[in-house]
């Protein structure tokens, strides 16, 4: 396979289709294509519609049925090699619909995607749906098709030969760009976080912003350890301290044309542990294995800002990367130090191994005092306690504003990438005191780790409106299935896009 770009991953050529199914059809060779035609559950698996398109391509839609029986579940997928002649196509795949929902959409592209790998061209009949069915479907199909990246023969290489060329009819062209667009930002997040920690540390993920910025024409900075030291950054020194490679803070601006003083101005700030042993408390063996992913957050806001431009999304955004790897050696820091934060607030070091909280809280202090955003958002695989609470399938978002929280909450239900409202328990602060520092950063006595964590960063945010995200359960995958690879996910890419892109 060539050469893959991970900041550009691999994809097929997207266009909707202009014009009736059979006319889409009739402009392609039979021989060569693949035609990707869903069914619903019911009494009636052919919605109007697509029956409809069917018959004019020549396809018999009872006959499909009774002789192939395909399964009408959400992702669930039936290829049928059609015979040599008069046909629409050489290749017929069936994916179950579910009951049509934007959910069960997504699983049905996903199932699609990876059916038509490696076809040189394929044609999507899109269901009756609306603009929020049709791009779940599209994105689906992009990240079902998608396979992690591999490292073979001294380079990067996809993991799966993607379609050719891929033509939605039914669905506007503005839906499937768009969706392509987010998709692809969810694949840039899940290369960085993938990439294996002997060649990701600190200072290459700074030259990947640094990239991203010169192609999607951001405006960036990069303090290097000798800065942090001149600007206070003691948490990012702390946790970098044990680390042959120095830690790193990034700050990413996009600025929609013709914005002003009164555009409205967020902040993303992503946690980057490019590696975490759990410092000199160490983690146990099997507890390292997936620890290259724990800088996803820090993926997440680089990908976010890479695609603002494509998207037009009419807000300022800056992104903030807090880059170290927290490893162990004589100079790492312990249990009992006194970490002083940028602006001065001073934290008592509970256990070396809850670092992610740590660096955020140097850019969460920054941000508020630095960049005077509207409001701040942290995104971070930060507790195991998430991920207990939640499994897998959801995050915890905690946040100050409840119309903020909610309107995360509904730009992850479009996304498919669902956050739980968990609450800032005020009685567990009290955890959370020190007898020789501002704050303890963590809060053993009262449990409710994910809780006590995001107590602790919103000392560091002022009166800021702030949401946190916690996605130590869906960052991370353990199969590939459905619309995840192996590894890290990407979760809340598309959903913090969604957000961006309704903002006014």
């Amino acid at each position: 396979m060539p050469a893959e770009d991970l900041l550009a991953p691999s994809v097929p050529t997207w266009s909707a289709g202009d014009g009736p199914l059979a006319d889409v059809l009739a402009d392609r060779d039979p021989a060569e294509l693949a035609l990707v035609v869903g069914l619903l559950e019911g009494d009636e698996p052919w919605d109007g519609r697509t029956r409809e398109a069917l018959e004019g391509a020549g396809l018999a839609p009872a006959e499909l049925l009774e002789t192939h029986e395909p399964s009408s579940e959400a992702g669930a997928s039936t290829t049928v090699r059609m015979p040599r002649g008069e046909q629409a196509a050489r290749v017929l795949v069936l994916v179950g619909l579910g009951s049509g929902s934007p959910a069960d959409l997504r699983a049905a592209g996903a199932a699609a995607g990876r059916a038509v790998r490696g076809r040189d061209a394929v044609v999507v009949l899109a269901p009756s749906s609306d603009e929020t069915g049709h791009a779940a479907l599209v994105e689906g199909a992009v990240l079902g098709g998608w396979a992690p990246t591999r490292w073979t023969g001294g380079q990067w290489t996809a993991g799966a030969e993607v379609a050719g060329e891929v033509v939605v009819v039914g669905a506007e062209a503005d839906v499937v760009e768009r969706a392509v667009r987010r998709a692809v930002a969810t694949l840039v997040a899940r290369n960085l976080a993938n990439t294996p920690s002997n060649i990701k540390n600190p200072a290459w993920m700074a030259e990947q912003a640094r990239t991203v910025a010169a192609r999607s024409g951001l405006d960036v900075r990069v303090w290097d350890d000798s800065a942090l030291r001149k600007g206070g950054f003691g948490g990012l020194l702390a946790v970098g301290g044990g680390s042959a490679t120095p830690p790193r803070l990034v700050q990413l601006g996009w600025a929609p044309k013709g914005a002003d003083a009164a555009t409205p101005h967020v902040v993303l700030v992503g946690k980057g542990i490019t590696f975490d042993s759990g410092g000199l408390q160490v983690k146990p063996a099997e507890g390292m294995l997936a620890m290259k992913t724990d800088m996803t957050g820090s993926a997440i806001v680089l990908a976010v800002l890479a695609a603002c431009r494509d998207l037009e999304v009419p807000v300022k955004v800056t992104g903030l990367l807090a880059l170290a790897e927290n490893m162990v050696d004589g100079a790492a820091y312990r249990p009992g130090d006194v970490v002083t934060h940028f602006g001065g607030r001073t934290t008592e070091i509970g256990n070396t191994d809850a670092e992610g909280r740590i660096v955020l809280a140097d850019a969460l202090a920054y941000a508020d005092a630095e960049l005077d955003p509207d409001v701040i958002v942290d995104i971070a695989t930060l507790t195991g306690a998430a991920r207990v609470a939640l499994a897998r399938t959801m995050a915890p978002v905690y946040a100050t504003d409840e119309d903020l929280s909610s309107q995360l909450r509904e730009a992850g239900e479009t996304a498919g990438e669902t956050l739980w409202p968990f609450p800032l328990v005020a009685a567990y602060r009290r955890a959370l005191e020190s007898d020789v520092a501002d704050i303890n950063h963590i809060g053993p006595s009262v449990g409710g780790g994910s809780i006590t964590a995001a107590l602790f960063l919103r000392e560091f945010v002022g009166e800021r409106r702030w949401a946190h995200l916690d996605i130590a359960g869906p960052g991370r995958s353990d199969v590939d299935s459905g619309v995840h690879g192996k590894g890290g996910t990407g979760f809340g890419t598309r959903l913090l896009l969604r957000w961006l892109e309704g903002l006014r």
